[in-house]
């Protein structure tokens, strides 16, 4: 984990198709000074991604200034959900600008109220209440207080999240998370914070809840003290989904238990998955769900939404944020939000997540092609060393350095090892697009073999 791309120009074969323009080196040259004027000033750890410089994006393509077009398989790390540049987005920011309104604090606007008012409408009964704040991590941060405050007032404190999960790099999130090696940093870990193997993950065999239960006792969890349970309704880092048994047995066991059941939804809401909340796909509903990153697809904006009961234990001015709610944030939701609807996306994500699904499946046939995991448009291709199940990390991201040649653009390998390829482009993809992506991470791998 942790690779830098070369700022080494590389002469590759130059590319046009409907959604692909490549005319010059790669990285561009001209491009170099800006890309080390990034590296000379930002922290390191802002060097991970394909050093493509971005100068506008519309669509499903992302465009530099010096004629080379990308079609985008990242989604700008899933956020660009209804495409970017999207003209509903852009009207109601223009709209909320032109007044102009860009900063409200907590005093009340009615451009909150409208999104608030939207975000509960579509969230299923009784999950009512919305808290808006400005990323994934802040929410899952949130989440964690509310369910503490509520298990505090039953003498229940411990809370159970699971191996792999990532959900933020702010402290509660990363105590909460299962990527041990992003916690090296913090000093004194939360003893009532527990992970448990995450059975969407290909390589837990054991995908019965049983092993949930086994784990506590081994563990030495007593029922009565678990205050919450939180899961990524599938994990980041691989695309996994639970088995929809364990989901309805896990939900079950909490409700008998008066435990807080918390989906992670900020990267698989607003259809991302082929439904419009990813815990559809389970039967089940949460106590409190999150959500961020295509809320708006692009502004930084996030939610907390959940029961009345757990949302309102707070006094008037104990639980706020300095830009809940911007104004103009809250436009560009309300226009993301509006677009989805309208084109029902998430109908176009679980039609093209089948075509991926068909053409990933294809990939299987190289030794170094480990498992494929995902639903709708969000798929995660796990390259292994040949004839094991043991993440490649370099082989991963060459594919992706490859890729980024051709006009194929991916963030940079996540999940175990840093060596799954997540595929997830805006939801506005058409069938063409996506057999023509897929071609050219075959090409790539065959190159590579």
């Amino acid at each position: 984990m942790g690779k830098t791309y070369s700022l080494i120009p590389k002469k590759v074969k130059r590319v046009e198709t409907k959604y692909r323009r490549i005319i010059t080196d790669i990285p561009v040259p001209e491009s170099i000074p800006i890309l080390k004027k990034l590296r000379k000033y930002e922290p390191l750890s802002m060097t991970g991604q394909p050093p493509i410089l971005w100068d506008r994006a519309v669509g499903i393509n992302v465009f530099d200034k010096y004629g080379n077009m990308w079609l985008d398989f990242s989604s700008g790390v899933l956020v660009a959900n209804a495409g970017h540049g999207n003209e509903y987005v852009l009207e109601e920011i223009r709209k909320i600008i032109e007044k102009p309104l860009l900063h409200n604090y907590c005093f009340p606007s009615e451009i909150r109220a409208e999104l608030v008012e939207k975000i509960a409408s579509l969230s299923p009964h009784p999950l009512k209440k919305v808290f808006l704040l400005t990323t994934g991590a802040e929410g899952i941060e949130c989440s964690i207080k509310l369910a503490r405050t509520y298990g505090k007032k039953r003498n229940k404190k411990i809370i159970i999240s699971f191996e792999g999960a990532f959900h933020g790099r702010t402290l509660g999130a990363q105590l909460i998370g299962g990527i041990p090696n992003l916690k090296d940093w913090i000093i004194n870990p939360d003893p009532d914070i527990i992970q448990v193997p995450f059975p969407g993950d290909p390589r837990c065999k054991d995908k019965s809840f049983e092993l949930f239960l086994q784990t506590l006792k081994e563990k030495g969890i007593k029922e009565k003290d678990v205050c919450a349970v939180i899961s990524e309704t599938y994990q980041g880092g691989n695309a996994g989904f639970m088995p929809v048994e364990y989901a309805k047995s896990l939900r079950e066991w909490c409700d008998k238990n008066d435990v807080i059941l918390i989906f992670d939804e900020v990267q698989a809401g607003f259809g991302r998955t082929g439904t419009l909340w990813g815990f559809q796909h389970y039967g089940v509903l949460p106590d409190i769900f999150c959500l961020g990153k295509g809320i708006s697809s692009s502004l930084p904006i996030s939610a907390v939404v959940g029961r009345k009961d757990i949302m309102d234990q707070y006094e008037p001015g104990t639980m706020t944020s300095t830009h809940t709610g911007n104004p103009v944030s809250c436009a560009a939701a309300l226009g993301s939000i509006n677009y989805i609807l309208e084109k029902k996306l998430w109908l176009n994500a679980e039609k093209m997540g089948k075509v991926f699904e068909r053409q990933l499946e294809k990939l299987k046939k190289y030794d170094f092609v480990g498992f494929i995991c995902g639903k709708g448009l969000v798929w995660g291709l796990h390259i292994v060393k040949k004839g094991t199940e043991q993440p490649d990390p370099n082989k991963a991201f060459e594919i992706v350095e490859k890729c980024f040649q051709k006009g194929l653009l991916f963030f940079a390998p996540v999940g175990f090892k840093g060596a799954t390829i997540k595929i997830n482009p805006p939801l506005i993809i058409n069938e063409e697009a996506v057999l023509e992506g897929c071609s050219v991470i075959e090409e790539a791998i065959k190159e590579i073999t």
